[in-house]
């Protein structure tokens, strides 16, 4: 993919049409993309994201709906970052990917220093598709692994058992160095050894990124009727705190820098496409329940596959929902995308980029929460302290 020729951009700009996107060249042009791949072989209980299960039958439709949209773009636009997500992109075959993968190629290349990332499902992972993700130029895959114990995997309906998971990706890294892993914790019946257990394991297999959620329940999930109706009791949040304390403490000391509230990394390694997110810069997003970021204008697409699928094909717009941010309020979306990073806001950074003094828009959020002992102040910085990230929706919405 990357070996395409560069070309010019002045099919870019033009109106909002069924792509959704008005870009106009004098402004920034944005350098990352997000492509959702809506399929699963099952909807896990927990999980609230825009996907349907056992529906294959839609993916040639999905496929011709997306080249569909890419053809009102211009080619030769450079990304430094590509994100397959999903869903489980890797559900799709090889063939599928492939058509998928020519038409982002048909209108985007890759900049010679990129990060092409891919969410997969750890059985999806056979040799053959590893080898094609390779040679397709994907250099980061993101795991669903969840969990390294049984009885967790089970709970959360995962189709894979803990060996599987060491033989997989020591199968995947010896093609794709950098693998990062999804863990979850806080799952009901899992103890802190539990826990201690997994990102044991995690570390064993050298892993230069791990993520850490902490299991929510969202409203309209399964497990969201099976919570209201007793079938499970979610920890205490006192052993969460722990586990999400824990995770900090011993990650770090085996070289895994907490970058983000979630996120850990061996230096060099940090999600660069996530960054972009937090760090406020555009992108592009395509298909289903997918978001942008464009001229300062936030977009999400439909998240029902059918009503993405319909528009798309009647050549009407797929956008569900559509901002135009205020200076003020770009301002104050930085301030809460900035603080789920470690390094929090560099003040003098933020007044340059934004034209806004931290201390005039959220002067009295900060005192209290540094009183609280949730945020600290450097000579340059503002930013969550370890306990400010246990609690960090809480904390952030006093800065909206």
């Amino acid at each position: 993919m990357r070996r395409l020729a560069k070309s010019s951009l002045n099919k870019l700009q033009h109106d909002d049409t069924a792509s959704g996107f008005m870009l106009v060249l004098q402004q920034e042009i944005p350098s990352s993309a997000y492509f959702h791949i809506p399929f699963c072989l099952h909807r896990c209980g927990y999980c609230d994201f825009t996907l349907v299960a056992q529906k294959d039958h839609l993916i040639d439709a999905y496929l011709e709906a997306m080249e569909q949209q890419l053809s009102d773009l211009g080619d030769g636009i450079e990304l430094k970052t590509l994100f397959l997500g999903g869903g489980t992109p890797t559900h799709l075959s090889i063939d599928q990917l492939q058509r998928l993968l020519d038409a982002v190629s048909s209108h985007f290349h890759l900049a010679d220093d990129y990060e092409f990332s891919i969410e997969a499902n750890p059985l999806n992972l056979t040799d053959e598709k590893i080898d094609f993700l390779k040679q397709s130029g994907v250099n980061r895959v993101s795991l669903g692994v969840q969990s390294f114990d049984a009885q967790v995997l089970k709970f959360l309906e995962r189709d894979h058992e803990p060996q599987q998971i060491f033989d997989i990706v020591q199968a995947l890294q010896s093609q794709i160095e950098n693998v990062s892993l999804d863990l979850i914790f806080a799952v009901p019946g899992q103890t802190l050894e539990c826990w201690k257990t997994s990102l044991a394991a995690a570390v064993q297999l050298n892993i230069p990124h791990i993520s850490t959620y902490g299991l929510t329940i969202e409203k309209g999930t399964p497990f969201w009727s099976q919570q209201k109706a007793g079938a499970f009791i979610l920890p205490e949040e006192d052993l969460a705190g722990v586990m999400y304390e824990w995770s900090l403490e011993y990650l770090e000391s085996n070289a895994l820098q907490h970058y983000e509230i979630s996120n850990f990394a061996r230096t060099g390694y940090e999600c660069r496409h996530n960054e972009v997110y937090w760090t406020g810069h555009p992108y592009f997003g395509f298909g289903p329940g997918a978001a942008s970021y464009l001229n300062g204008i936030r977009r999400q697409n439909h998240r029902s596959v059918v009503t993405w699928l319909k528009r798309i094909n009647a050549g009407e717009s797929p956008i569900a929902d559509q901002e135009e941010l205020s200076p003020e309020n770009r301002a104050r979306e930085a301030i809460i995308f900035s603080l789920r990073r470690r390094a929090g806001i560099n003040v003098s950074e933020f007044a340059a980029r934004y034209g806004f003094d931290l201390y005039d828009l959220s002067q009295a959020a900060i005192q209290k929460y540094v009183a609280a002992g949730f945020l600290e102040e450097t000579a340059t910085h503002v930013r969550l302290t370890p306990a400010g990230c246990l609690l960090a929706d809480s904390v952030v919405v006093d800065f909206l």
